[in-house]
């Protein structure tokens, strides 16, 4: 008398065991896709709005009922993405929907590095500064603004030094003429507390290299 075989379940040919889920699935193409990350736009056959408006260099703009659309875009082996969501009818444009992802990726990479926060840099002299101290001074100066930062220098007055305003006055303006192929002199010097302050800005045209 043979003994009764235990059952097995979706056991894909030539698979070593019941299948399980998650464990041995057969591989090879389903028939329906998994659902994908959500896009950033609505693309192709996502657009389900009856009719759209669309936009572009390489279409005839106005409004065409999606699937026109949509066999114009096949036709021109590109997307139709939806770009306004919110107007009426939606508005849409035939591009290479990877290429324009890739275009405003690097777009937004280009304006965060430009509204990098600038820096300000303090430099400190004193009245009695010598030359080789504001050379020096000069020289460090210079790369923070290479760099794109702010140079904040200023002329600290102790005791009766203060008295000597003139000369902490004539000091910043000489620092600022030496950095004028760097930077540009934002305010001419003036005293807050026992400092005597001026803000040098870099120039625009000023590439790190």
């Amino acid at each position: 008398m043979a003994v009764p075989q235990k059952p097995t379940f979706n056991r894909p040919p030539g698979a070593g065991g019941p299948y399980r889920p998650g464990g041995n699935r057969p591989k090879g193409n389903f028939r329906g896709r998994l659902p994908q990350k959500e896009a950033e736009h609505r693309i192709n056959h996502h657009i389900r709005v009856p009719q759209i408006r669309l936009v572009g260099d390489n279409v005839e703009a106005g409004v065409y009922a999606t699937q026109e659309a949509l066999k114009m875009a096949q036709q021109q082996e590109l997307d139709l993405v939806e770009i306004s969501p919110t107007a009426d009818p939606p508005v849409c444009k035939i591009i290479d929907y990877n290429k324009f992802l890739y275009d405003k990726k690097k777009k937004e990479k280009e304006m965060k590095a430009k509204s990098k926060a600038t820096e300000i840099k303090e430099i400190r002299f004193t009245p009695n500064t010598d030359d080789h101290d504001f050379d020096f001074k000069a020289k460090h100066a210079e790369g923070f603004l290479k760099d794109g930062n702010k140079v904040k220098a200023y002329v600290q007055f102790k005791g009766r030094a203060i008295q000597f305003q003139d000369r902490g006055q004539l000091l910043l303006l000489k620092f600022a003429e030496r950095l004028a192929e760097f930077g540009t002199l934002e305010n001419m010097p003036k005293l807050e507390g026992r400092r005597m302050l001026a803000m040098i800005a870099p120039k625009a045209a000023i590439k790190k290299k």
